[in-house]
């Protein structure tokens, strides 16, 4: 009996290739949790993972793979992967202007809005190749998937796909999972009147919605009703389109414990994390770890620090910011001066409080994943406060990988915030006097009571691991 099929649509691969120094290609596995949620599966089943190839050496490689299917047995990845050449101008359309540009601004709800949006002539044709973009995956999913074969479909670059699926292959079981907040109707109306309904439509030509949060799976339950007139019922949380009924769920991906333990007690972590116990000396450790991206909120996090050694000058000395903030969409205007605006207020911060023998601010712009995950071990508090945040997986893998237990300040805003919130210390994002109190407070918290809430935010963090997200997941599929 052949083993039943399972096809993953995703803008990224389980592994992204590089060229080394005598021009073969080089690999680092990547998908995050949805790789780790794949392999218990992988094993029993059919799986091929549909992505887009991203540089000249994805495209190398899969141009050396029989119809572009590359065979990851070799790179511990149990599954086929099909890399699409997306022509230039079509990637760009789509992935920068549209999802990255459009759709991210709404659902984060990130606009100056006196500015921006503009939806003109130049947008339309751009509209035009997200929608090739999203046809090219759903011809890769259709080319070759079995009967009854189930989809699961990553994120809203893909929102269209769905629907393009179920046109032609009814017998497709089909998961969209948005990995990203949902606007809410105030907010969504925002786009063109026929793109949201595109955008809705193609959803809802799935069998299984998946959310991260209640509050987003809300958000867009409203909007079908709001937009598209639609029968639903929040006592099941179905919508009725199409003479057909679509399943929503919530599933809030945590943090896989095991394998970031494992990971955290390697050489090169421990390495890092004597480096900067040397570097700090005993002061205590307010930590952030993001990529410079605007929804993170980084500038009023720094804000929030400036303010607090302003109010209280006893913790001038033995307290110092770790915020490593990762370059991020630099092909996005806002995105680098976002990132430029960080870099100076880091720099003021420790022009007005730097000593001879104490940096009050420590600014890493370098990814390093072994340095992140030594600061989340040496974590005293860490610092979460993003305007608005799907899920943020550093609030659930950092104090499961805390030394002495961490405080927690965290944005009411984040999706975390519904698992995470009662042993947090929560925060409106704007609101940067609030934030200053928090660190304060968080900074003070008896030893005691610090240890016993990130035991219980470790509990709840670790609840849903990656596994059993995915399989929840492929059950609702059944």
């Amino acid at each position: 009996m052949d083993k039943a099929q399972i096809l993953v649509a995703s803008n990224r691969g389980p592994v992204s290739f590089s060229f080394g120094e005598d021009g073969s290609l080089d690999y680092r596995r990547g998908g995050g949790g949805l790789v780790s949620g794949l392999s218990s599966v992988a094993s029993s089943t059919d799986t091929m993972w549909v992505c887009a190839a991203l540089s000249d050496a994805d495209r190398a490689a899969a141009a050396r793979a029989p119809e572009a299917r590359l065979d990851l047995a070799g790179y511990e990845l149990d599954m086929r992967v099909r890399m699409l050449d997306i022509p230039p101008d079509t990637f760009t359309d789509a992935y920068t202007r549209v999802a990255n540009s459009t759709l991210w601004f709404v659902h984060h709800m990130l606009y100056d809005t006196p500015n921006k949006p503009r939806f003109d002539a130049a947008f339309r044709s751009q509209w035009e190749g997200f929608r090739s973009y999203n046809a090219a995956f759903a011809e890769a999913l259709l080319t070759g998937s079995a009967d009854n074969a189930r989809v699961a479909v990553q994120d809203y670059h893909l929102a269209l796909v769905p629907r393009l699926l179920r046109q032609r292959r009814p017998d497709l079981r089909i998961a969209h999972f948005s990995h990203t907040p949902w606007a809410p109707p105030e907010y969504f109306r925002m786009l063109p009147a026929d793109i949201r309904r595109e955008l809705l439509e193609g959803m809802l030509g799935a069998d299984h919605l998946g959310f991260l949060s209640r509050r987003w799976a809300d958000a867009f339950l409203r909007c079908c009703e709001t937009f598209l007139r639609v029968d639903v019922d929040w006592e099941q949380r179905t919508v009725e389109f199409g003479g057909r009924l679509i399943h929503l769920g919530v599933h809030s991906l945590g943090a896989d414990a095991e394998s970031l333990r494992e990971r955290a007690a390697a050489e090169d972590v421990e390495q890092w994390r004597t480096r900067l116990r040397e570097r700090v000396g005993e002061a205590k450790l307010v930590v952030r770890v993001d990529r410079t991206e605007l929804s993170k909120n980084i500038v009023r996090g720094l804000e929030a620090f400036r303010e607090l050694l302003h109010e209280h000058p006893e913790w001038h000395g033995r307290v110092t910011h770790l915020a490593f903030a990762y370059p991020s969409r630099g092909d996005v205007p806002e995105y680098r001066e976002y990132t430029e605006q960080v870099q100076r207020v880091a720099k003021e911060i420790n022009q007005e409080f730097a000593t001879a023998d104490w940096s009050p601010l420590i600014l890493e712009v370098q990814d390093d994943f072994a340095r992140s995950l030594a600061a989340y071990r040496m974590a005293d508090v860490l610092l979460i406060n993003p305007i608005r945040d799907g899920m943020n997986l550093v609030a659930k893998e950092a104090p499961t990988l805390s030394d002495d237990g961490c405080a927690l300040v965290l944005s009411s805003e984040a999706g975390a915030a519904d698992e995470l919130g009662e042993d947090a210390i929560l925060v409106n994002p704007y609101d940067v006097s609030e934030t200053a109190r928090a660190l304060r407070t968080a900074l003070e918290m008896p030893d005691d009571e610090r240890r016993a809430r990130c035991e219980r935010l470790v509990e709840s963090a670790t609840a849903l691991p990656p596994k059993r997200w995915f399989e929840a997941q492929l059950r609702a599929l059944k």
